[in-house]
């Protein structure tokens, strides 16, 4: 995990106070969801069970523990949750080392945050060895702190992941935009009482207070951003 300090409160001139923006991963900054389906789909092929595409949207933003006990419970597969993690960790690394696509206007909105200081953290429920593979390509020094999914005591759709990552920031999570592609990810941001921006990725998002729904990170920016929150 990348040390960081408390953050300063940003503002603009229109009375703003973002004090650090949270991102997820897969799906939001890495165009890797559909990876994971790729990956349990081949390893329950193996298994002789195939998948029903329909349990995509059930599996999809959450943690390894609810996705492959799901998959074990439908499938009826004969294998443990431990054994089949390792597999699917084993088999998304494979696939993130041939290719790591980036989602579009990813690079460009990253780079804005840290020309402007902006502190910010990468908050994902996939496991540590997964994350740390996943910043060569992101660019570690894009981010004050990162949150794995295995770091944490209750990862998402729990408010934890993202409490902790406000805390290490010194931020208060009501000042605090987060940015998710899933509704897992989103009820976990929003239990946390952070602003949240969604842009979808699998399923779809419905709009809600404190909630903006876009459909590309290339609509999203730092006045974008700094617009949540103003002062009350």
């Amino acid at each position: 995990m990348t040390s960081t300090v408390p953050a300063p409160v940003t503002r603009t001139a229109q009375g703003s106070a973002l004090q650090a923006v949270l991102l997820d991963m897969d799906g939001t900054l890495v165009d890797t969801e559909g990876f994971w389906w790729d990956v349990e789909a081949e390893v329950f092929a193996g298994l002789g069970h195939p998948l029903d595409d329909s349990w995509r949207h059930v599996v999809v933003g959450g943690p390894m523990s609810r996705s492959a006990g799901f998959l074990i419970e439908a499938t009826g597969a004969d294998i443990t949750l431990a054994e089949l993690t390792v597999l699917l960790n084993e088999g998304f690394e494979d696939r993130i080392t041939r290719t790591l696509p980036l989602m579009p206007g990813a690079a460009r909105l990253l780079a804005e945050l840290a020309q402007h200081e902006v502190p910010t953290a990468l908050v994902s429920a996939s496991h540590r060895r997964i994350i740390d593979r996943v910043l060569a390509a992101l660019g570690a020094g894009n981010f004050r702190l990162t949150v794995a999914g295995d770091e944490v005591p209750r990862t998402k759709p729990h408010p934890d992941p993202y409490l902790f990552a406000a805390a290490g920031l010194g931020a208060d999570p009501a000042r605090c935009a987060v940015i998710e592609d899933t509704a897992t990810g989103v009820a976990s941001a929003e239990a946390a009482g952070c602003h949240v921006v969604a842009v979808p990725s699998v399923a779809p998002i419905t709009p809600a207070p404190r909630r903006n729904v876009v459909s590309s990170l290339e609509q999203v920016d730092l006045t974008f951003l700094r617009g949540l929150m103003p002062l009350r």
